[in-house]
């Protein structure tokens, strides 16, 4: 349960998680089975919204369609999905998937991120 601030009552951090749960178990209380062939390395049954939020970010960038993508926008916040994508790289992008993701779909314009972080190489 959420910590309580001496003469706050609840710590708002901690507000803010508990209305993002409940929002992600509102909206898709499960990972969809549909998405096995984007998550392809495990177990869409075993997965959690939170838990495996890295893993579950890039491949549906990587993997999914416009449609899946939209609806990762709707369990994460935009913050959410750029804090991940810059702060936790997977190497499984192509080149062209990574400019599309960076410059389009979250609107990242910082030179400085450069594929090496981001892009296989075969």
């Amino acid at each position: 349960m959420a910590k309580l601030v001496q003469g706050r009552g609840f710590c708002s951090k901690n507000m803010s998680e508990i209305k993002k749960r409940e929002k992600i178990k509102k909206i898709l209380p499960k990972i969809p089975k549909s998405w096995q062939g984007i998550l392809w390395s495990c177990n869409v049954k075993k997965l959690d919204w939170e838990r495996d939020k890295n893993y579950i970010i890039h491949q549906v960038l990587m993997y999914g369609d416009l449609n899946d993508i939209a609806l990762l926008f709707k369990i994460y916040s935009k913050k959410e999905i750029k804090e991940v994508f810059k702060k936790k790289p997977m190497k499984i992008y192509t080149p062209q998937t990574f400019n599309f993701i960076k410059r389009i779909i979250l609107d990242i314009r910082d030179k400085s991120m450069t594929p090496e972080k981001y892009v296989a190489t075969s």
